[in-house]
């Protein structure tokens, strides 16, 4: 399927941005297809809370993966078109100044750091006590935030376009959203604001600490690289057994059809390309580039 194609060769040659939409997409689709399928069969659907991350730190230590599942987990349309958008746009200038395994390792460390801040905060303030067990969180927020505040401190004064509001300098949008998460603790959404503030935390971290020559990201882009490396498929090495010659004359017929063969082959690439060959043809040529 022609679209199909695209999207994996997308996905494959695209930015760290790029794969970061389509696995947060992948997961948004996956979860909302089978709600529809447990709606319709008259189930209820509770997925959701084995990649929700819990307020509770008992409730972690039985699905500790949702510390990371979490940052990819969206279920409100509204709630993932707006993340993804600010990801792509924020994504864009974060790559101005830093690079791709950067912005991956920044990713995953401000919604660790989000989720922390937030597992913490309902842990210690009493205004949450009766609620820690019941209470769970999802989204890429945190994540985001990290890669925004990055980039607003690393070249503050940067314009940047808003809609209705006009030309900004990068530096008075963080503030506001910083103040704005603050101000929000006290609102409905209170533990995604204080995960907003760990992201946050996160980003001036990355930041200060780059400055003085030591970059917080590289533990968590080298464990992503040596994941993807024992992840993929080792290569099936064909073995093939020939018979020795017996003697001169078999030895120089022998030779003789190999480099026959070769010469074969090397006319079939300059007439149709190297494309054109046959599994065992390009395997006769790599034999013989040995």
């Amino acid at each position: 399927m022609d679209i199909w194609n695209d999207i994996k060769a997308s996905f494959r040659e695209g930015s760290v941005i790029t794969r970061l939409i389509y696995v947060n997409l992948a997961v948004f689709l996956f979860f909302r297809i089978f709600s529809v399928i447990f709606f319709l069969s008259g189930n209820e659907f509770d997925w959701l809370h084995w990649f929700e991350l819990p307020a509770s730190f008992h409730l972690l230590l039985r699905q500790p993966w949702t510390l990371i599942t979490y940052m990819f987990l969206h279920f409100n349309f509204l709630h993932i078109l707006f993340n993804l958008l600010v990801l792509y746009w924020f994504g864009k200038i974060f790559l101005d100044y830093y690079d791709q395994d950067q912005l991956l390792g920044l990713y995953l460390l401000g919604g660790i750091a989000g989720g922390l801040t937030y597992m913490v905060a309902y842990n210690i303030f009493p205004v949450f006590s009766g609620v820690v067990t019941s209470s769970y969180l999802l989204g890429a927020s945190a994540s985001i935030i990290a890669i925004l505040i990055a980039a607003a401190f690393r070249d503050p004064n940067r314009d940047i376009y808003l809609f209705l509001i006009g030309r900004i300098p990068l530096k008075f949008l963080a503030v506001f959203m910083v103040i704005s998460y603050i101000l929000g603790i006290s609102a409905s959404n209170a533990g995604g604001n204080l995960a907003h503030l760990g992201g946050a935390l996160m980003g001036w971290l990355f930041f200060a600490r780059l400055g003085k020559g030591h970059d917080i990201t590289s533990f968590m882009s080298g464990m992503v690289r040596w994941l993807q490396k024992i992840s993929k498929p080792k290569p099936k090495v064909k073995v093939v057994h020939r018979q020795p010659p017996r003697d001169d004359h078999e030895y120089n017929r022998q030779k003789a059809a190999d480099q026959n063969e070769l010469n074969r082959i090397l006319d079939k690439i300059g007439k149709e390309g190297y494309e054109s060959l046959t599994k065992e043809e390009k395997e006769t040529l790599f034999r013989h580039g040995k």
